[in-house]
């Protein structure tokens, strides 16, 4: 027989987001209990994702910078690359961080059960212990936060190791001569660029007309040109229509004609590929097949609602799997709410992070809700890429006016010093007052510096407000203000001449 228990407050889940729900509503003098799969909180970002894939890119980001210091007369050889050694650093910092939450948690008196929790009813969840055996848990509210997983496209699923996810390509399980990246949005890249320098001939093939689909594509071309150079081929508007485990023919990688079939289990995945954009031929029927030592299918990621129990409580889930919530993030059974991934874009750590913090304290009776402006998104490609708030491309979708400020790199002392000079600001703001409704930013530390794009529009300040606003010189955070002063005209380091307004749907671009 199960034992039972009772609780204040159950969160489900012990990510970023339901960590942070965890320890705020214990501060608020609530009694918490947490339940993950891990031995401790992390969830899927340190254990799986955003930590491990981070600390990865700073490896990459190194093996790039002895290359790029040859402008400035440093000459390295080719890096001796210790793979058991990097593995070690990486679940290190894993293990020491994941640890200290652990202790936060302990210090803050949260029970923690390492288990897989689903729902008995509205009120009582039955707990399958990491251990072994089982525990009953009633509450008085539960906070979901099961977070999302790998996105997986059926045609392509292949019991094979050499076929990948975005979790299988962070334990790097060796560096392949052959890597092919299926998916050219963050994740992809992002591991794309991980396995390129270390060594992998990378090739990445994404459906639509651009990588970072969906993003403004002023930001999206200097990254577009610097992974040309670093990836072996992008084939845009195409697909893998299929793969196949197989064996070389004759050693190594390589294309084949004909049916390409090479039969059996083998060393290698053949992959056919199709689609306009391949090898730059422009007929739609353009089709090939393709040998890979390994690859990773990055398409996105899916909520992680079922298998739960949500059937047994009054929780509504939409057709893609998301839970339906309020801005207070309750969902339609009054006593459980749910956070994160779990209920829909941006499927963000931090957009998470804030969602525990607002349903704790609604749980404790305060009066919060989840109304941000604006929630800030960072790719940490090289260059970086990060914008947060309204774009261009939406803004001409909405039939918005707006002013355009361009701020190019190549302008930018700091930029010169770092012999990075592809780099670009963007602000949008509105035509007449002038307030910050956008920020883009592509360059070298973008991540860092976008954070001040979004507190002045979370603040509704005016680019005046910005641009009146001493930056330390020379850094790069003095983009920001002279694109903000090219809202109204000229800035120190660029002149623009004066141009009259338009009143044009598709915006005031200055």
């Amino acid at each position: 027989m199960a034992e039972s228990s009772r609780t204040q407050v159950a969160v489900i889940g012990g990510g970023p987001g339901g960590y942070a729900a965890a320890f705020r509503a214990a501060d608020l003098g609530l009694d918490v209990t947490l339940i993950d799969l891990d031995p401790n909180p992390g969830g899927t970002c340190l254990y799986r994702g955003c930590i491990p894939s981070k600390a990865l890119l700073h490896v990459a980001r190194v093996i790039h910078g002895t290359k790029e210091a040859q402008f400035f007369g440093l000459q390295y050889g080719e890096p001796n690359i210790d793979l058991d050694r990097v593995r070690e650093a990486t679940r290190g910092i894993v293990a020491r961080m994941t640890g200290g939450l652990g202790q936060l948690g302990k210090a803050r008196k949260i029970s923690y059960l390492q288990g897989r929790a689903s729902f008995l009813d509205s009120s009582s969840l039955k707990i399958h212990l990491a251990e072994g055996g089982e525990e009953d848990l009633s509450f008085e509210h539960a906070i979901l936060a099961t977070g999302s997983r790998p996105a997986v496209i059926p045609s392509l699923m292949l019991e094979s190791d050499r076929v990948m996810t975005s979790t299988d390509a962070l334990e790097l399980p060796d560096i392949p001569k052959t890597l092919l990246v299926i998916g050219g949005g963050y994740i992809g890249l992002e591991l794309a660029t991980v396995y390129a320098a270390l060594g992998s001939s990378v090739t990445v093939v994404e459906m639509t007309p651009s990588l970072l689909p969906g993003t403004d594509a002023d930001l999206v071309k200097p990254l577009a040109k610097h992974v040309a150079g670093i990836f072996d081929t992008i084939h845009l508007e195409a697909r893998v229509e299929s793969l196949q485990e197989a064996k070389y023919q004759t050693g190594g990688s390589g294309q084949t004609g004909g049916s390409g079939q090479t039969g059996g289990s083998g060393d290698c995945i053949q992959a056919t590929i199709s689609g306009p954009g391949v090898d730059g031929d422009r007929k739609p029927n353009r089709r090939f097949r393709q040998l890979f030592d390994r690859v990773l299918v990055s398409v996105g990621r899916s909520p992680n609602s079922s298998g739960v129990g949500l059937e047994n409580t009054s929780v509504e889930v939409n057709e893609q799997g998301f839970v339906a919530v309020d801005n207070r993030l309750r969902t339609a059974d009054p006593r459980i709410f749910a956070i994160g991934d779990l209920v829909g874009q941006p499927m963000l750590a931090h957009k998470g992070t804030r969602e525990g913090i607002i349903a704790a304290e609604v749980i404790a009776g305060q009066k919060s809700v989840f109304e941000p402006q604006c929630i800030p998104a960072v790719v940490f490609t090289d260059p970086e890429v990060a914008w947060v708030g309204l774009t261009e491309t939406e803004a001409e979708t909405q039939g918005r006016e707006i002013s355009v400020a361009r701020f190019p790199w190549a302008a930018s002392g700091r930029a010169a010093t770092l012999n990075r000079n592809e780099g670009l600001t963007k602000i949008i703001a509105h035509p007449e007052t002038g307030q910050i409704l956008g920020v883009g930013i592509v360059g070298v530390g973008a991540g860092e510096l976008i954070a001040e794009g979004a507190m002045a529009i979370e603040m509704g300040a005016l680019s005046s407000d910005l641009a009146l606003t001493i930056h330390p010189h020379p850094t790069l955070s003095e983009t920001l203000m002279e694109a903000a002063e090219l809202v109204s005209g000229s800035s120190t380091h660029l002149y623009r001449p004066p141009r009259k307004k338009k009143a044009l749907c598709t915006g005031t671009k200055t």
